[in-house]
């Protein structure tokens, strides 16, 4: 699948993304890169960025978010209010908190957080307890040439998923189907069918044992049931 639209979106592994603008900015969400098996990109290989999304604050999601912005010091980091404070208690600048329900709008998109059902403690490596991170989130990316990409961030199936489909109208869904921390194939199937997206891509899968969700199953049984298509990306893969 390519998309029609001047919007590139780069799968880096696990959940995170990189996408490129029409005018070449660079959005990142959920930067987690030196010490993720599921890809060979770093901090230096990414180069700049002008955002910094963040579903939620473990660590596998927060992941490089302090070093990346020492490297991109004027960069843009979008995430709620507490992973926001936390940051800027680390040193972070140019954080744009916000919470659930709401929009923020920029030169090129609009970002809306949405519920995701999951935790969000922060592995402080300051603290010997996690750090409180709020309320996990799913992001909803609406471009200006009205082309909407919803990442679901961690979250179990919930109900209000309709309420999304009914008000964002996702033409690309970016869902977790790993299973044991997030939904599995079935409950991540049965999503879609709420959720109403054009497209899916898996995430949130394979990169820990117990992360077993199938993403050929995944497909088989969306493709099968509905007129969505699933795009399986290995990381490194561009849409």
């Amino acid at each position: 699948m390519s998309l029609d639209i001047n919007v590139k979106v780069k799968y880096i592994g696990h959940s995170t993304f990189l996408i490129l603008t029409d005018s070449n900015k660079k959005i990142i969400i959920d930067p987690w890169l030196e010490d993720n098996p599921s890809t060979q990109e770093t901090i230096e290989s990414i180069g700049s960025v002008d955002y910094i999304l963040i579903t939620h604050g473990h660590f596998d999601h927060v992941g490089d978010t302090l070093n990346l912005m020492k490297k991109n010091p004027e960069a843009i980091v979008i995430s709620n209010f507490e992973i926001g404070m936390w940051i800027e208690k680390k040193g972070g600048k140019n954080i744009s908190p916000m919470s659930h329900g709401g929009t923020q709008k920029f030169e090129e998109f609009d970002v809306s957080m949405v519920n995701a059902v999951h935790g969000s403690g922060i592995s402080d490596p300051d603290s010997e307890h996690l750090v409180y991170g709020g309320l996990a989130s799913g992001l909803v990316i609406n471009f200006k040439n009205k082309y909407v990409i919803y990442h679901a961030g961690d979250t179990s199936i919930f109900g209000d998923m309709s309420l999304i489909s009914d008000i964002h109208k996702p033409d690309l869904c970016m869902i977790p189907i790993g299973d044991h921390f997030t939904m599995g194939v079935k409950e991540a199937a049965y999503a879609t069918k709420l959720i109403k997206a054009k497209s899916y891509i898996p995430i949130h899968y394979g990169t820990f044992p117990v992360l077993t969700g199938d993403p050929a199953e995944f497909k088989e049984i969306v493709e099968n049931e509905s007129d969505s298509s699933v795009t399986i990306l290995n990381p490194g893969d561009e849409l």
